[in-house]
C-alpha cells in the first residue's frame, strides 16, 4: 500500500553507510561519521592507525582488507605518547610514524593512538566511554605495539579480525565491560593473541567485565593466547589454542578484590610448545596449557588439553601456580576435562590455597599424586 501511494523506505544501508576505497583514509571516514554509521573498508591495503571514539561499525572484507603502519615518517609538534602498556604519557621518539591529519579527531587521543603504533583504537574516558562499537573482518598487521587497543569501552564486539605480527598484544581491552570476541585469529603476536585486563598503568584489584565473551578464537604463535589479568565475571570457551608459548592464563596476583568468578571451557588447547625466555615477572614459558595464579572461584571444565611439553615452572596440562607476590588460588574447581600427554604432569597444584577441587577429570599424572 505505501508503495502504491509512492512513499517508499530507503534502505538502512543506504542511510548510514559509509565506503572506503583503497587511497582513501579510514580515519577521515570515522572522523565525519554519525554515531551509529556503518564504514565498510573494502579490499585493499590501508597504511594509517584508526581512533575511534564515538559508536559505529568498521568493517572490511577479512583478509582482504588489511591496515598496516603509515609509511611516511613525522615529527609531532606535541610528543606525547603513552607506554606500551597504554599508561601514563612519555616521549614520543623523533620521526616516529604517525596518521595522516584528520580534521576532527580528538588531538590528545589521536596522538596516543597513532604513537603508540597501534593498528585500531577505541578510546573513551572514564567519565564517557565509548559505547557499541563493532569491528569486524578486517587484518591488522605488523605494528609496533598492538593490533587493536581498546580503553574505557562498554559492549565493544570485535568478530572475525586478523591480528598478526605486532609487537605487544594482537587484540586488548583494559578499563571495559560486556566486550564480546568472537571468531577472530590471533597469530604470531608478541605477547598475547587476545589480552583483556583491568588496568595496564598500575596495580589493583580485580574489575567487574560484566559478562565478556572470549569465544571460538583461534589463537597461535603468540606468548600466551589468552590472558586475563585482574578481572572478573567472564567466560572463555570454544576457542583453538595451539603453537604459542602458553594457552590460557588467568592471573591475579594482588589487590581486592580478587580475579575469578570465570568460566573457561570447551576449549582445545594443545601443543603450546613454543619457548619463549622469561622476564621479571614470569619465568620462561613452554608447554603450558592453563595456569591459574592468584584466582578464585573460577570454573576450568570440558576442554581439551593435549601435549603440552615443556621444562618451565609453568608447564603441564593444567597448573594451579603459586604468585610470585604471594597470593594465593582459592576455590577453583577443575573437572570433566580431558588432560593427557602433558609433561611433566597433566594436573598440578601448588601453593597453599584451600578450596580448589579437582573432579572427575580424564588424566594420567598429577602433582601432588592422586587427583587423576
Amino acid at each position: 500500500m505505501a508503495a502504491g501511494l509512492g512513499v517508499l523506505a530507503p534502505p538502512a544501508a543506504a542511510e548510514a553507510g559509509r565506503r572506503v576505497h583503497p587511497g582513501d583514509s579510514i580515519q577521515d571516514a570515522v572522523n565525519y561519521a554519525r554515531p551509529g554509521d556503518i564504514i565498510t573498508v573494502m579490499p585493499g591495503t590501508y597504511y594509517e592507525n584508526v581512533l575511534i571514539t564515538k559508536r559505529l561499525t568498521l568493517r572490511g572484507f577479512g583478509a582482504r582488507t588489511v591496515i598496516k603502519p603509515p609509511v611516511t615518517a613525522v615529527t609531532p609538534a606535541t610528543p606525547v605518547a603513552p607506554p606500551a602498556t597504554g599508561g601514563s604519557a612519555a616521549p614520543a621518539a623523533p620521526g616516529a610514524a604517525t596518521a595522516p591529519a584528520a580534521t576532527t579527531a580528538p588531538s590528545g587521543r589521536a596522538l596516543a593512538c597513532s604513537q603508540a603504533d597501534s593498528g585500531i583504537c577505541v578510546m573513551g574516558t572514564a567519565e564517557q566511554p565509548v559505547v557499541g562499537v563493532d569491528i569486524r573482518s578486517l587484518t591488522v598487521s605488523g605494528f609496533k605495539r598492538n593490533g587493536i587497543w581498546a580503553s574505557y569501552t562498554d559492549r565493544l564486539s570485535v568478530q572475525r579480525v586478523i591480528s598478526e605480527k605486532n609487537g605487544t598484544w594482537g587484540i586488548a581491552q583494559e578499563r571495559s565491560t560486556r566486550g564480546l570476541f568472537r571468531d577472530n585469529t590471533a597469530r604470531d603476536n608478541a605477547e598475547s593473541g587476545l589480552f583483556i585486563a583491568n588496568t595496564v598503568d598500575r596495580e589493583g584489584g580485580a574489575t567487574d567485565t560484566l559478562g565478556a565473551v572470549v569465544r571460538r578464537n583461534t589463537l597461535t604463535g603468540n606468548r600466551i593466547g589468552v590472558t586475563v589479568r585482574r578481572v572478573r565475571n567472564l567466560s572463555v570457551y570454544g576457542n583453538t589454542l595451539t603453537g604459542n608459548c602458553g594457552g590460557i592464563f588467568v592471573v591475579g596476583d594482588e589487590g581486592e578484590p580478587g580475579a575469578g568468578d570465570m568460566t573457561i571451557r570447551n576449549n582445545r588447547i594443545h601443543e603450546n610448545n613454543k619457548f619463549c625466555k622469561g622476564n621479571s615477572r614470569l619465568p620462561d614459558i613452554q608447554g603450558a596449557g592453563i595456569v591459574l595464579t592468584g584466582a578464585e572461584e573460577t570454573v576450568v571444565r570440558s576442554n581439551d588439553i593435549r601435549g603440552n611439553v615443556g621444562a618451565s615452572p609453568l608447564s603441564g596440562g593444567i597448573l594451579l601456580f603459586k604468585s610470585f607476590v604471594g597470593a594465593t588460588n582459592t576455590d577453583n574447581v577443575i573437572r570433566d576435562n580431558v588432560v593427557r600427554d602433558n609433561k611433566p604432569a597433566d594436573l598440578a597444584n601448588q601453593g597453599t590455597g584451600t578450596g580448589n577441587r579437582f573432579v572427575n577429570n580424564r588424566c594420567a599424572s598429577s602433582v601432588p599424586a592422586g587427583m587423576c
